[in-house]
């Protein structure tokens, strides 16, 4: 496994790609897109030598992380590249580590699967399977 980027969760994704360029020098790689199964909007950001970037923006009706972007939002999970999803969150089970959300097409990665799991210290871990970003 290996990261593939890290999340920050914002309210208003045209302001935090204005404020990820205007602070720490990022460019905006993909269109945003609306990933109905998770209800976020979701765009990446990209910058010369460094890690990807995802934002995510809540839709209306994803109550919880409304909630945590009206308290400020910021860091919401890790995610790793792994060689099959199924496999790795199978694997991850064994180790502790809970299920959030099982395999699904994740709209952002061309419906490849990605999935979600909890691990220790509170970290929100995103699986993926795939380096496809849709828009790019």
């Amino acid at each position: 496994m290996v990261i593939d980027h890290i999340c920050f969760a914002v309210k208003n994704l045209t302001e935090g790609i204005a404020y990820w360029h205007d602070i720490f020098g990022y460019d905006q790689m993909t269109d945003i897109i609306q990933n109905s199964l998770q209800k976020v909007k979701v765009t990446f950001l990209t910058r010369e030598e460094s890690i990807t970037i995802k934002l995510i923006e809540p839709l209306e009706d994803n109550t919880s992380l409304v909630n945590f972007v009206n308290r400020g939002g910021g860091f919401h999970h890790l995610c790793f590249r792994c060689d099959d999803v199924n496999q790795k969150m199978r694997e991850l089970n064994e180790k502790g580590l809970l299920t959030l959300v099982p395999p699904q097409p994740g709209e952002a990665f061309n419906n490849n699967n990605i999935a979600f799991l909890l691990a220790k210290y509170g970290i929100n871990i995103e699986l993926i399977d795939t380096d496809e970003k849709v828009g790019k």
